[in-house]
């Protein structure tokens, strides 16, 4: 193999190693304003939730900002559904109030759980294969320094730092690359495991609650729709004199 192809070779492995660090940052810094954006909404939230005097006055408070929030509108969803679902009717509504309250929150839990923990498989990847990039690098950077040795028929330091070079630049990018990589991924997983260990509290308080409340949830009066004044008719022609 030709030595131009072997630097084309020991440059694509760095610019695959630059283009896994920029992702790897990205994701980074994405999960991290996540993970402030709803640590921060769920923690207002629950505090609304529970200074609500009642259960029926907490349903008003749900809204989409957070993982509890939108966990809770899942919640008193599925009170009225049982609460207005005729247990004859169809499946959806054969099942025990708290059956099917405690289905609808494990359901959302895992949505919940789907969505933090997207881009993490990402990470892992990362951290696992970019050491490997950066040693496929080398290995050719090696071939390439005994290439020019075999050419020159001198093992000087002159003809074999260029490629050397190359080679350990290579292997400490792809390390460079993996360590952020892994400690981001192990950070975001505890994280994931801390969330998804709150809303498993949340549900089981929230199901607790529903029970004390006969699982009977009254629904949140919606704003009547503002009415339009009606244009003045035109008067007909004749009318006047």
């Amino acid at each position: 193999m030709s030595s131009y192809y072997l630097d084309l070779i020991v440059q694509g492995a760095l610019y695959a190693l630059v283009l896994f660090s920029v992702i790897t940052w990205v994701l980074i810094l994405a999960k991290g304003v996540q993970h402030y954006r709803l640590g921060k909404r769920d923690k207002q939230f629950t505090k609304q939730f529970w200074s609500a005097s009642t259960l029926d006055a907490a349903s008003a408070l749900a809204s989409d900002a957070s993982p509890k929030s939108r966990l809770a509108n899942v919640g008193f969803a599925a009170l009225h559904v049982s609460e207005s679902g005729d247990a004859s009717s169809d499946l959806e509504h054969s099942w025990d109030r708290q059956e099917l309250l405690e289905r609808h929150l494990r359901q959302q839990i895992q949505k919940e759980y789907q969505s933090l923990e997207s881009g993490l498989a990402v990470l892992a990847s990362i951290g696992s294969t970019a050491p490997f990039v950066g040693l496929f690098g080398t290995v050719f950077g090696i071939i390439h320094a005994l290439g020019a040795i075999g050419k020159s028929g001198s093992a000087s330091i002159d003809v074999v730092a260029g490629p050397i070079g190359e080679a350990l630049i290579a292997t400490g990018v792809g390390i460079a690359v993996a360590v952020p990589a892994v400690l981001a991924f192990n950070f975001y997983v505890r994280r994931l495991k801390v969330t998804a260990a709150e809303l498993d509290n949340y549900a089981t308080d929230f199901v607790n609650l529903a029970q004390k409340n006969g699982f009977r949830v009254t629904r949140p009066a919606t704003k009547a729709a503002p009415q339009t004044a009606r244009p003045a008719s035109a008067p007909q022609q004749g009318a006047y004199a």
